[in-house]
């Protein structure tokens, strides 16, 4: 089992655009960051829709849904996702929600459900770990919960999607993450016309 972190990354280095809200989840230039992925087959199939490409990247997509048996998230990302994921959301397995507010889980249709967890980002991480089996675990974000798991040294391995645009503006992943001086060792690279895919593994 793994823990994993996987981001869509503009080539300037951000993973939101500006002025994030629960109205414009993305911020603003999102578009640019996430098009690639609207019309990959395998995005598709877990909003519920039919069609698209199948290519490289639908099967790098499939491949990480396929491997991931549980999720954490922060509150932010829950209440900016909560309306757009609708009452099936594409995770389809059990997710964490980190919060100070207590509330009951969420049961939802297609096997996501949502845990909200108010004593920290190692008691979420232990209930994922036994949620999932052997499957991994993906700390999907937003990026203060990456950073909070890269920081305590939690996250195994990075995938970041890097699209072929610049935002100029926005939030990006790496900054102020307290991780120290951490080598990570590059065990994939692949790359398509619609973003280079790149992974790395945490070695010290």
């Amino acid at each position: 089992m793994t823990v994993t972190a996987d981001f869509a990354m503009s080539l300037d280095g951000y993973i939101a655009g500006t002025g994030v809200t629960v109205d414009n989840p993305g911020g603003d230039g999102a578009e640019l960051l996430f098009e690639w992925i609207h019309n990959l087959a395998s995005w598709r199939e877990r909003q519920g829709m039919t069609g698209g490409e199948e290519n490289r990247d639908s099967e790098l997509m499939r491949e990480w849904f396929d491997a991931t048996g549980a999720v954490v998230m922060g509150r932010t990302m829950y209440d900016t996702g909560e309306e757009f994921w609708g009452d099936n959301p594409p995770f389809r397995a059990p997710v964490f929600v980190l919060t100070h507010h207590p509330r009951p889980t969420l049961v939802k249709e297609g096997g996501t459900t949502f845990t909200f967890v108010t004593d920290g980002i190692h008691s979420a991480l232990d209930r994922a770990r036994a949620a999932a089996g052997e499957r991994n675990v993906d700390i999907a974000g937003g990026a203060s919960t990456v950073r909070q798991y890269l920081g305590a040294g939690l996250v195994d391995e990075l995938q970041l999607h890097v699209v072929p645009a610049l935002l100029g503006d926005g939030l990006r992943l790496f900054e102020g993450t307290g991780t120290g001086r951490r080598r990570v060792e590059q065990v994939g690279v692949v790359d398509t016309p619609l973003a280079t895919h790149l992974k790395y593994r945490f070695v010290e």
